[in-house]
């Protein structure tokens, strides 16, 4: 099923990461995250510049923006990172709230429409937050509907079961599950669904 209101999902993922990173701002930022190579500050950073680069790209046509250099300051403080990352989540949710349907952007998984644009910028968020969380040593678990509704635009052959979320962190390689195969190799299909052929697509390769 499609996200019905991409900009208000871009905006209640982003709203979940505030809640969870707002009051450890003074806690260790420089942490890394278990199993990444990524610190909170460094996977923080990576969710604003995701985001901005996604509201770039889907008003950018089919055509990779490579004039554009887009950074975001590793180093800066935690509170400035977590300001930039809601700047951008607002940015994108107005983005894909005023694109018309037939709208295409690059993305070098496929060209996305605003309803793949919104779930991927909800992935980040969501995803990149939860990394955050570990380096901190912070519980996060949001909220079951937005990982169900972003598990269905861009894993549709993955079923929810009861966990969407704990689905959803498997799907993105960060957990392995009983009687699931590995997804370290994931992809994610973000074109229109209507294009989607209803098969599985085969992992990347480890590196790739």
């Amino acid at each position: 099923m499609p996200i019905h209101e991409p900009g208000a999902e871009v905006l209640a993922a982003a709203a979940a990461a505030e809640r969870l990173l707002r009051p450890a701002l003074d806690l260790d930022w420089t942490a890394p995250v278990p199993g990444l190579d990524f610190t909170a500050s460094t996977v923080t950073a990576h969710i604003a510049a995701a985001l901005a680069w996604y509201s770039f790209d889907l008003w950018g046509g089919t055509q990779d923006i490579s004039a554009l250099d887009l950074k975001v300051d590793t180093g800066a403080a935690p509170d400035h990172l977590l300001g930039t990352v809601l700047a951008a989540a607002r940015s994108l949710a107005a983005g894909v709230s005023a694109a018309p349907p037939e709208v295409r952007g690059f993305h070098p998984a496929g060209a996305a429409d605003a309803s793949g644009f919104a779930a991927m910028g909800c992935d980040e968020v969501l995803i990149h937050a939860d990394d955050a969380a570990r380096g901190l040593g912070l519980p996060f678990t949001p909220d079951a509907g937005l990982a169900a509704l972003v598990l269905a635009r861009l894993f549709p052959w993955h079923e929810p079961g009861d966990d969407p979320w704990q689905i959803l962190r498997w799907a993105n390689g960060r957990t392995e599950l009983p009687g699931r195969p590995s997804q370290r190799g994931w992809q994610w299909h973000c074109r229109p669904l209507a294009d989607w052929d209803g098969t599985v697509p085969p992992q990347r390769e480890e590196g790739s």
